[in-house]
């Protein structure tokens, strides 16, 4: 006899099994709709108990010809050969559950890479009942990723082999890219850079007027820098200035402004337009000299003759004087032929002039030293001791005969001994020292030393160059034609500044050896 409690038992069974199949469809219904996965469950075995619409999908095997089959026909032979599908399931039965990109087959033995998750289910108990599995082909995602990296590495060479540095920056003027030819020109490593503005590479007086531009640009749009080419200048890290091209584009990345600046170097091509501009400098200087050459030939050979004529007439006013007891014509005699006598000096001067642009006789004699030195001061040091100048003379023994143009080295000593008397004309102490002494085996060193003020530092750098002067009056050849005497001698000539005033110039002429006799 059936009571009413078992009528309303066999009802609450009934329904507890109609919501369970409920739920089951449900469930099936769900997996069924993802059919981007392939969703299967394996027996602990291994075999395929269950199989959703994705993984027909992806696999290409239907439900009732997988049903029942162990999942090793997913596996390529070679993994099949090593155990990796019943390593997969000891490690998920170990593990719980495990996760890897591996490749797998298909029904129609391609393969594809699969994102694989393997799961251990197990009973409340702990007892295995088996494997879910989850696959999803990364094949096409993979490859795009791929795609992606081998573009980012082809762009990211590209950057580094470029010669101009690039910078991106976010429209605060923070850096966010700081490129390989950045890190060589600046001297920053990227990691330095990232995050801070970019006023960092600009000299103080530039980083105020960077942030108002970019202000500026951004209330109104009108644009400073960006979309052309600029000359600036660029702060390295060790804090030198250096002059830089600089072309700053604009890009706008989800409603942000991102700017990059491309950044060339350009100190070696300011050096190398310096240094042209030098040479052209030097080229015209060197035909001014030749200009000068032609000139002092020309002048050589047309005052010759003048200077012939004058010192024939002071000599002939001489002998017309001849033998007096009137002193003051005594003196106008005597006067009359120092006079001629400067005059034929003059002309020697001249002609050896001469022959030295022509390349010609220098006329190269043993002099004595000693003898030549005092020639050459008694003309230059004329009006010294009115003017309160000092002179000293040391001259080395053991150093009196020298292998020179006479003429050309009274040059030298007349020019620098001027030029000494010249430069103390406004100094309290007025000392001149006319000194020998020996200089490397075989050579005499000279030297002219004063009190004055000393070498500007304007022309230190080119003394010896023609055209080099501070002078109002001067044409700047004096110290040139001496280099080029001194050097035709096979010597050298140079100048010493002494702190506080005071030069010092030395020249090394040739001893006269015992072959030269």
């Amino acid at each position: 006899m059936t009571t009413a409690g078992d009528v309303d038992t066999a009802s609450a069974t009934d329904k507890a099994a109609r919501h369970q199949a409920a739920m089951a469809e449900e469930l099936g219904l769900l997996i069924d709709g993802a059919t981007n996965y392939a969703i299967y469950m394996l027996d602990p075995e291994g075999r395929v108990t269950i199989w959703n619409r994705g993984a027909e999908r992806i696999k290409g095997w239907t439900e009732a010809e997988i049903i029942g089959r162990n999942f090793e026909l997913f596996y390529s032979p070679e993994d099949i050969a090593a155990g990796k599908p019943a390593s997969d399931l000891g490690r998920a039965s170990k593990e719980g559950r495990f996760e890897e990109d591996s490749w797998r087959i298909r029904k129609d033995g391609s393969e594809f890479l699969a994102s694989v998750t393997v799961t251990a289910l197990r009973d409340d108990a702990g007892a295995l009942r088996g494997f879910g599995k989850v696959i999803r082909d990364i094949t096409d995602h993979k490859a795009a990723e791929a795609a992606v990296a081998r573009r980012e590495h082809h762009l990211r060479s590209i950057l580094a082999t470029v010669p101009d540095a690039m910078i991106i920056m976010d429209e605060r003027g923070t850096v966010a890219s700081f490129s390989a030819a950045a890190e060589r020109v600046f001297g920053y490593t990227e990691a330095e850079v990232v995050g801070r503005n970019v006023s960092m590479l600009m000299p103080d007086a530039d980083r105020s007027a960077h942030d108002d531009h970019l202000k500026t640009y951004l209330a109104t749009g009108v644009r400073h820098v960006i979309g052309n080419v600029r000359n600036e200048t660029a702060l390295r890290s060790n804090g030198e200035s250096f002059p830089i091209e600089l072309a700053v584009g604009e890009v706008s990345i989800g409603g942000e402004r991102i700017f990059t600046g491309f950044i060339r170097d350009v100190t070696r091509r300011r050096d190398t337009e310096r240094q042209m501009r030098d040479l052209q400098s030097e080229l015209l200087h060197v035909s001014r000299v030749s200009a000068m050459g032609t000139m002092a030939s020309t002048l050589a050979h047309e005052i010759n003759q003048p200077l012939t004529a004058i010192a024939n007439y002071l000599e002939t006013a001489r002998d017309m004087i001849g033998e007096t007891d009137d002193v003051l014509m005594a003196d106008i005699a005597e006067a009359l032929a120092l006079a001629a006598a400067q005059s034929l000096r003059a002309g020697t001067i001249v002609r050896r002039l001469r022959a030295f642009v022509d390349g010609g006789d220098t006329g190269f004699r043993i002099e004595r030293l000693d003898e030549l030195v005092d020639e050459a001061t008694s003309l230059g040091l004329l009006g010294a001791h009115e003017a309160g100048i000092t002179v000293t003379m040391t001259i080395a023994a053991g150093l009196d005969r020298v292998l020179v143009d006479r003429v050309q080295i009274q040059q030298v000593l007349v020019n620098l001994i001027r030029n000494a008397i010249q430069s103390m004309g406004g100094s309290t102490r007025k000392e001149l020292t006319i000194a020998t002494a020996p200089d490397r085996a075989g050579w005499v060193k000279v030297t002219v030393t004063d009190t004055g003020a000393g070498i500007d530092p304007a022309v230190r750098a080119r003394l010896f160059e023609a055209f080099a002067t501070t002078k109002e009056d001067g044409m700047g050849l004096g110290l040139s034609i001496c280099r080029t005497i001194i050097e035709a001698h096979g010597g050298r000539i140079w100048a010493e500044a002494f702190e506080g005033g005071g030069t010092a110039f030395h020249f090394c002429i040739p001893l006269a050896g015992d072959e030269d006799a």
